[in-house]
């Protein structure tokens, strides 16, 4: 498995859960309970999106591709998104 992603957000985290899986990509979210312990621990890395070997380069394109993505008028988001790992 390799780590592909790390979501800004749980939310963000989860959104892209549903997104792989509609792609037919099984991913796994690490970290999703460490988020309790967030005054315990770094701010930064604790999420990260997993996939197997041989589905990393194309969720890595669908990532890139939802990033991509305009959003609606009226539908900014308010921050960045999360990091994309190489």
């Amino acid at each position: 498995m390799q780590r592909i992603y790390e979501p800004q957000d749980l939310m963000e985290g989860e959104l892209l859960l549903g997104m792989l899986a509609s792609e037919g990509i099984e991913a796994y979210l690490t970290g999703q309970h460490l988020a309790g312990a967030a005054g315990e621990l770094p701010a930064c890395g604790l999420l990260g999106l997993m996939v197997e070997d041989a589905q990393a380069h194309s969720a890595q394109q669908l990532i890139a591709e939802y990033n991509a993505a305009l959003p609606l008028p009226g539908d900014e988001p308010d921050s960045v998104h999360g990091t994309l790992l190489c």
